[in-house]
């Protein structure tokens, strides 16, 4: 017997947050789903999962909530377990960066990096997002804040180590124009291309010595690995890379797929490769870069009241519906509209009434007129031969779509089939058959049509709704393995004589008025909460500082003498101000809160002795001070009441 073909899939290692969404399980099952298929159609699968625990962020929320870094992430990790074993995600393991097997495998490959060369010291100034933990240049920062996530950067100088990225970039241009296939969509491929690569690659940041929490660089220990270092090396560190026990890296390495949400495409198709290549490693079949499931246009936050509780969906509409509709309503490549409407309609529509009545109706018909027993079929005609062609040209349609991630044709193809179904009932009209015992043959046939159709149907699909096919599989009687298998959908006419069994519906009909106006109010508490908690003012006393470190800051009143746009930048102003006797420019990112009209004359608190930065060619002389809710939702400068000179001090 043949060893099965490898595969091994990966998702990206999550970042340990306590406020999950659907949106972090659409990545998740359309992995799984994946993995599923692939276990169908008979490969060795190895699917891998896990988080990404290290970094400032982690660092600083830990020390918020007054607990260790690792305290904090392991509460984390446990209900994202809970969930994924919810939704029905079965990894075949379960990575974190904490790990012991994981910290060992990084410290290995950057010292081999260090030792070759690919990996040197040097000294960081720039500019550094935190939520992102990623360093952008000057002319990377979008008006002034992180190109990625619009926050606000931070100014960076420490010791640091250097991984020489530049030196291989036209190794990877070659190497991604050579493999067409390498980044997907092909969309992805232009924009790492000329986004990225054709302007120039820089050597980037792999260690930190401001960060404690990461993983220490054995040879130089107050060095921290970099994020990305440190994520990036799941894939094989999990695999047993650099141990004696790399057996698993022997077999499945290098991986099939790595789905990824288009944010990081950039860290998986350049920074990842070029790794693995100085690393002597094979590089990945292809990286997938997945759109986003957004909700009213934008992506879904807590703090806008907009999140959607996946264990909520699935407690109240089963797992198996939540993954349908992740997987059906939309291309898998492009971003997708997450409605309520839409939802509770495909619920209805597709579950309810297409699936649930073909096999409700189908047993039912069985039971009635057949007194439960599978009938054998009579001759075919012309009719059941077209319904017959169509359910035995689903396999290579779905198997082809599905290797091609398009997760929605491929149930498209195999929902043309039920509803083909649905219609072959009233086209045959069973319950008229059944009046006349010279139509029992033809009765008998059109029923064994039906069920056989329904076999088919629960196996094609098992990898998006992994619950269900063994329920409709109780109700027309099929307990034969070999009769669930792959391989069983390929031609007609397999399923044998037996019983059936009617059992509950598949997927009860929902009052959809009733249920949206429910869905809708939750929504609308959870908004109210959401506002709530941001206009109430929230303090966190930080590190206590001495007076000394206070009196360096210089904080003065200044007038606004002009106030004007900075063209190109949507998000900035920039003022001249008035303090005493002096004039200075300041650039401010609050265009979206004021018109530049309003502001002028007014008394504002600068910053002035912040030193100077360029920001789009305009060197700024200090900082306005502002008040801002969390999510920059509502943001207001500070003022001076009354009659205070400007370039009075503020003390």
């Amino acid at each position: 017997m043949s060893e099965k073909p490898k595969y091994y899939i990966t998702t990206p290692i999550y970042y340990p947050s306590d406020n999950l969404h659907i949106g972090h399980s659409y990545c998740s099952t359309a992995a799984d789903t994946m993995a599923r298929f692939k276990r169908l159609t008979g490969y060795d699968v190895y699917f891998l999962t896990g988080t990404d625990e290290h970094g400032q962020k982690i660092e600083r929320k830990a020390k918020d909530a007054g607990v260790t870094p690792k305290e904090y992430v392991d509460h984390i990790v446990d209900g994202i377990k809970k969930l994924w074993k919810l939704m029905d995600v079965d990894y075949s393991d379960f990575i974190r960066t904490t790990d012991d097997r994981h910290v060992r495998g990084v410290q290995k490959i950057f010292r081999q990096l260090y030792e070759q060369d690919d990996i040197y010291m040097g000294q960081y100034e720039g500019w550094y997002c935190t939520p992102c933990e990623s360093f952008w240049t000057e002319l990377q920062l979008k008006d002034g804040c992180c190109p990625d996530c619009g926050r606000p950067v931070e100014r960076m100088r420490e010791d640091a180590y250097f991984f020489r990225l530049s030196k291989y970039q036209d190794w990877l241009i070659q190497y991604i124009r050579e493999h067409p296939d390498f980044i997907q969509p092909s969309a992805r491929t232009a924009e790492m291309l000329n986004n990225f690569l054709l302007p120039g690659l820089q050597d980037i940041c792999v260690s930190r010595t401001s960060i404690k929490w990461g993983i220490p660089v054995d040879f130089m220990p107050n060095h921290a690995v970099y994020v990305w270092i440190d994520a990036l090396s799941n894939y094989i560190t999990a695999l047993g890379y650099g141990t004696d026990h790399d057996e698993l890296y022997q077999k499945y390495w290098p991986a099939d797929l790595h789905l990824v949400g288009k944010e990081i495409v950039r860290f998986h198709t350049i920074i990842w490769p070029i790794m693995l290549h100085a690393l002597g490693l094979p590089l990945p079949k292809q990286v997938f870069g997945h759109g986003w499931l957004v909700i009213d246009g934008g992506k879904m936050s807590k703090s806008k009241g907009n999140v959607v509780d996946p264990v909520r969906l699935c407690e109240r509409y089963s797992s198996d519906a939540v993954r349908y509709f992740l997987m059906r309503e939309m291309p898998f490549g492009a971003d997708g509209e997450f409605t309520n409407e839409a939802l509770v309609k495909r619920i209805n529509s597709d579950l309810a009434n297409d699936l649930g009545n073909l096999v409700s109706r189908s047993v039912a018909m069985v039971e009635k007129y057949f007194g439960g027993e599978i009938p054998a079929p009579d001759a075919y005609t012309d009719l059941d031969r077209e319904l017959i062609a169509e359910a035995e040209g689903l396999n290579p349609l779905v198997e082809r779509e599905m290797d091609g991630l398009n997760f929605s044709q491929a149930l498209t193809g195999i929902w043309h089939l039920i509803g083909s179904c649905n219609r072959y009932i009233d086209q045959t009209t069973p319950w008229i058959l059944a009046k006349n015992e010279a139509d029992r043959p033809r009765l008998g046939t059109v029923l064994y049509v039906l069920l056989e159709c329904a076999r088919i149907v629960a196996i094609m699909i098992s990898p998006v709704m992994p619950r269900t096919p063994e329920r409709i599989f109780n109700q027309i009687g099929v307990t034969d393995d070999e009769l669930k298998s792959w391989n069983s959908t390929r031609s007609f006419g397999q399923l044998p004589a037996g019983h059936v069994h009617k059992g509950e519906a598949l997927f009860p009909r929902i009052d959809v008025a009733r249920e949206l106006e429910m869905l809708d109010q939750e929504q609308k508490a959870a908004k109210a909460a959401a506002e709530k908690e941001e206009n109430e003012a929230v303090f966190t006393q930080k590190d206590l500082i001495a007076y000394e470190d206070f009196e360096h800051l210089q904080l003065v009143v200044a007038k606004v003498l002009t106030c004007e746009k900075v063209p190109k930048a949507d998000k900035l102003l920039r003022f001249t101000l008035k303090v005493g006797n002096t004039e200075r420019t300041v650039v401010s990112g609050i265009a979206k809160y004021y018109k530049p009209e309003e502001l002028i004359g007014k008394k504002v608190v600068l910053l002035a002795n912040l030193a100077p930065r360029k920001i789009r060619g305009i060197e700024s002389n200090g900082m306005l001070l502002c008040a801002a809710t969390a999510d920059d939702s509502v943001l207001r400068l500070l003022t001076v009441d009354g009659d205070i000179p400007d370039g009075c001090a503020i003390s």
